[in-house]
């Protein structure tokens, strides 16, 4: 079965606005964050939706609900419900959440000769950003390498389970800014600049075969659009 996902990075929240960690943690969408979901929503107007996704944060759900409001493909049909599930959650920093994002890239980087989380890649790879950020949490709590993996896969698994889903069905997936960068190194390193997080309300579209080992079955359709 080959589904069509739409990820939506949620709209702007005010940790994002003050250039802060925020994953397992929450901070309310800002009026900025409001129009982002509904610009989304335009944009995926013309949209029929047979099922949508998004992390159980508030920012996400509400992207979510903003979005499905404004689709007109599906006015004349039932809309999807939502379903919020912890496997779609950003990545989790731990000790870190809610902290200046510089300062904590700092503290994951400099032990290993780096100072940023550009150069943490650069030099290691995206993986490293996140086992070093696991080694420099006083806890631990935040998610090293493989185990955010294990979480991420298990979304893909929750969306190939749904036994209403048909060949060739569009889904809506609400999404975070690593997460999406993340996928994108992992599926499609090369042709598009991931030196950035995609923009709050952008869309990355996924073909996802589900028939497929999850290391084969996506395969990036477009970008942060």
């Amino acid at each position: 079965m080959l589904l069509h996902l739409h990820l939506v990075r949620h709209g702007q929240t005010m940790f994002n606005r003050y250039n802060r960690l925020q994953g397992w943690s929450n901070s309310p969408l800002t009026s900025q964050g409001m129009q982002d979901a509904r610009r989304a929503g335009e944009k995926l107007a013309a949209v029929s939706f047979a099922a949508a996704y998004c992390s159980d944060t508030t920012r996400a759900e509400i992207t979510a609900r903003t979005i499905l409001s404004v689709n007109l493909a599906g006015a004349a049909n039932v809309q999807p419900e939502v379903h919020a599930d912890m496997h779609f959650r950003e990545q989790c920093y731990g000790y870190f959440e809610g902290q200046d994002m510089a300062a904590s890239w700092w503290a994951a980087g400099a032990p290993h000769g780096v100072g940023t989380y550009n150069a943490i890649v650069e030099r290691y790879g995206l993986s490293a950003s996140r086992d070093f950020l696991h080694e420099a949490d006083p806890f631990h709590d935040a998610e090293s390498d493989a185990e955010y993996w294990r979480r991420i896969e298990g979304g893909f698994a929750v969306i190939a389970a749904n036994g209403r889903l048909t060949d060739g069905d569009d889904v809506l997936v609400i999404s975070h800014g690593n997460t999406l960068l993340s996928l994108m190194h992992r599926y499609a390193p090369d042709g598009y600049d991931l030196s950035e997080r995609p923009r709050n309300g952008s869309v990355t579209t996924l073909e996802f075969d589900t028939a497929q080992q999850i290391g084969q079955a996506l395969t990036v359709v477009g970008y942060n659009e």
